[in-house]
């Protein structure tokens, strides 16, 4: 049940590690479709470089500047960076459920600079630990 939670939060704060294990948090658009959690962001973001790193983050919903509500719950998972289907795919989700926002910031990318810099993740949630 967290996927669909976090899918349907307007901003989820995800969590990346540095190569010495400090935690990175950045708010982010994400959409859940088919048991994974994605985001879209710009290649040159350094959040995609430390999953390329190590996959390792945790995510869990916030506001636009990244602050947690009282009692949220984190969830941790495994991410990858998406090839161009995978950003294909994430895109038409993203315009499904941001639409003109999504729009906004796509659309004039590609026009200023002929292509679209940016990449798509997928976050696979770890199944909860079992209560003892």
């Amino acid at each position: 049940m967290m996927i669909e939670e976090l899918g349907r939060a307007r901003y989820v704060s995800l969590t990346t590690f540095r190569k010495d294990g400090t935690p990175v948090a950045t708010p982010v658009w994400a959409v859940a479709d088919g048991g994974e959690l994605y985001m879209w962001t710009r290649n040159d973001a350094w959040k995609v470089k430390r999953i390329r790193n190590n996959g390792r983050v945790t995510v869990v919903a916030c506001d636009v500047r990244g602050r947690v509500a009282d009692g949220a719950v984190a969830a941790e998972g495994e991410a990858r960076v998406l090839d161009a289907t995978g950003l294909k795919r994430v895109r038409k989700l993203m315009t499904r459920k941001y639409t003109w926002q999504f729009w906004m910031l796509d659309v004039p990318a590609a026009v200023v600079r002929r292509e679209r810099p940016h990449t798509a993740i997928a976050v696979t949630l770890a199944p909860p630990a079992a209560k003892l």
